[in-house]
């Protein structure tokens, strides 16, 4: 997958009026690498030009300037609590989710829009750290995340905080202090915060995502890791705050730039495989069914990994012949969704052989990315990619004449 932020300005160019030509543009560049993008729109980042649609800010909506996080007056913070701005959010989460919702270029979407980074904190400007909390209040937070959630019914959502108000939503959620603010203890990490919510078995049906906190990127895969303490409290644990959310990606900037190197990009490496699912195949028979040029194929299948796979990707079989072509794709009603850490299933179902030659084929398996030319879905498999490419191998098996 692929991360981006999106300027909400860049799309919303005037009352339900889009422009989806830059946003498209970066989808499919992203496609064209055979991955799928995560991003988030915002109309706050400290730093950066406004988000906030030009035809609000000129019909007055009113906005406060500050200097926080290296601001300097660049961005400005927008009353959420304006209609004006609550309205043009309806329209344009409704058009997103009308135009994009199931588009096999997207892995998951992250609300996003309220917010300091679109991170829905304000903080310090959040009426604890100061009297004033610019922050939406929780009848406007409830007004975006219904527009999502009535929007997208295909498209897995994320939300920066779970919360009473979303544990009952199908929504995921991302930490973006991640292995700093994670595990629990002082109250408001984001551990906290799932168990308050009721919300720890989230994970079970929705994504977790979020950000290795920037501040220990360079540190926290050196061995030993000699990361300072960010924040009283501060765990600095990957493996634990991994197994603790059981997070399926993460944002990690100094990968790319600058990047990592000797045992620090070993370790790092290993961090990443450590996320999310990892499926095998335990076993496969294929035996005579109850029809004739029937066999009934079965497959156990394993998830050793933390997090499920959230999308049901078709599943396909296929029969390849002695001259390593594909004589034959059959579709199964397999369920990748269905296989959760810790769980060995029973896949199972009835081939026809019609059509076919009789003779010995060597059976193979795949997820079908929807994604054209998308990366595979690979098993934790040595007969993995080990007949055709993309392709688990099953076993070579007679398949009779009908």
């Amino acid at each position: 997958m692929e991360w981006f932020y999106v300027p909400v300005n860049s799309v919303v160019v005037g009352p339900g009026t889009y422009n989806w030509s830059s946003f498209d543009s970066q989808l499919n560049a992203i496609a064209a690498r055979g991955h799928q993008a995560v991003f988030r729109f915002y109309l706050d980042y400290p730093g950066k030009a406004s988000g906030v649609p030009k035809y609000l800010l000129d019909s007055g909506l009113a906005t406060h300037r500050y200097t926080d996080y290296d601001n300097r007056e660049v961005s400005v913070s927008p009353n959420y609590d304006d209609p004006r701005l609550l309205e043009a959010l309806d329209g344009f989460i409704a058009a997103l989710g009308s135009r994009y919702d199931g588009d096999p270029r997207i892995g998951f979407i992250q609300m996003g829009l309220l917010g300091f980074w679109g991170e829905w904190h304000t903080y310090p400007h959040d009426g604890w750290a100061s009297p004033e909390n610019w922050l939406a209040s929780s009848a406007s937070q409830q007004r975006v995340l219904q527009a999502y959630t009535k929007a997208f019914t295909r498209t897995k959502l994320q939300v920066r905080y779970p919360d009473a108000a979303n544990s009952s939503l199908n929504v995921g959620y991302h930490d973006d202090s991640f292995a700093v603010g994670t595990l629990p203890g002082p109250g408001w990490h984001f551990m906290d915060k799932l168990t308050q919510a009721g919300a720890t078995e989230k994970w079970l049906s929705q994504p977790v995502g979020g950000e290795l906190r920037p501040e220990i990127q360079h540190c926290i895969f050196n061995a030993p890791m000699n990361c300072p303490v960010i924040e009283a409290g501060a765990d600095n644990d990957f493996a634990g705050s991994v197994k603790a959310t059981h997070a399926s990606w993460l944002l990690n900037q100094h990968a790319f730039n600058p990047g990592y190197s000797g045992q620090a990009l070993s370790n790092a490496t290993a961090a990443s495989q450590s996320l999310g699912y990892r499926f095998q195949a335990t076993a496969f028979a294929a035996t005579r069914g109850t029809l004739s040029g029937q066999t009934d194929v079965s497959v156990m299948v394993r998830n050793v990994g933390v997090a499920p796979f959230y999308y049901d990707w078709p599943v396909q079989i296929a029969a390849v012949d002695n001259a390593g072509k594909i004589a034959r794709t059959w579709a199964t009603s397999w369920k990748l969704s269905a296989v959760k850490p810790g769980m060995t299933v029973q896949w199972k179902t009835p081939v026809s052989s019609s059509g076919l030659a009789p003779g010995y084929y060597t059976l193979v398996l795949r997820p079908v990315n929807p994604l054209v030319n998308g990366v595979p879905l690979r098993f934790a498999n040595a007969s993995q990619d080990q007949t055709k490419t993309g392709w688990l191998t099953l076993g070579r098996k007679y398949l009779p004449a009908l």
